[in-house]
């Protein structure tokens, strides 16, 4: 089947972090979008002759709720001529091409097991919105644990929200962890030893969802599969995009 290609309009642009912007996305020839959370959808950035040098996929940050809005969560790379292009370029009221959504990196119609999502930086988009449509939708879960590593409280992505999630959301718990701020009262260094050190004994009631830089997902893989013995079918990851 041919691509279809979809025409968005920039609504919001709101920065939430140093090089962190918050975009509010609609799509006027849509009265809803249809998107499982967790999915992304790939933009067709005017940066390049080749399809490879112009496309460019992000996380959906909002959850599905019936309206024509998608929200994403996009860092600034000094490498990136993609994320150059939509700190520099574009505007509230700027066009932007994309097909989707699509993807894998979703969860189970029912939630048989206990959740642990592990992330870095903006690879918190997904879990944002399956959070998120777990309380709009009143889905029944067991317990999630969100773990978000960065450098500083200034990178805390959404921490306002998830704070107030976890006061209103029974058994869902949110830990930050920061790497370079010591007086950080909550855990410091890296993702890697919160969840080796929580989920320490091996269960097979836990699923494990990992989204960030592959270095940080290949080195949670080898923690949870090699080192501790946990089954490759309890472990899900969604590199950057």
């Amino acid at each position: 089947m041919p691509t279809t290609w979809h025409e968005g309009l920039i609504r919001k642009i709101e920065p939430i972090a140093p090089d962190v912007r918050h975009f509010e996305v609609e799509i006027p020839a849509m009265q809803s979008v249809d998107f499982q959370a967790g999915q992304f959808i790939t933009m067709d950035l005017p940066i390049g002759d080749k399809r490879l040098q112009r496309w460019r996929s992000y996380s959906i940050a909002s959850a599905p709720d019936g309206s024509n809005i998608l929200e994403f969560c996009i860092a600034r790379s000094t490498e990136g001529i993609g994320s150059r292009y939509l700190f520099e370029s574009v505007n509230e009221g700027s066009e932007l091409r994309f097909k989707g959504p699509e993807g894998g990196f979703v969860l189970p119609d029912i939630i048989e097991k206990d959740l642990v999502f592990i992330c870095t930086g903006t690879g918190i988009a997904p879990f944002r919105s399956m959070i998120l449509d777990i309380k709009n939708t009143g889905k029944l879960y067991r317990n999630i644990h969100l773990i978000f590593g960065t450098r500083t409280e200034s990178g805390l992505l959404y921490r306002a929200e998830m704070e107030q999630l976890a006061r209103e959301m029974p058994r869902f718990r949110y830990d930050a962890v920061l790497s370079r701020q010591p007086d950080w009262s909550g855990w410091k260094g890296h993702v890697h030893q919160v969840y080796l050190e929580e989920y320490q004994t091996v269960r097979p009631d836990v699923d494990f969802f990992i989204c960030g830089w592959s270095s940080m997902i290949d080195d949670a893989v080898a923690n949870l599969m090699i080192k501790k013995g946990y089954g490759r079918s309890q472990i899900h990851f969604e590199l950057y995009g």
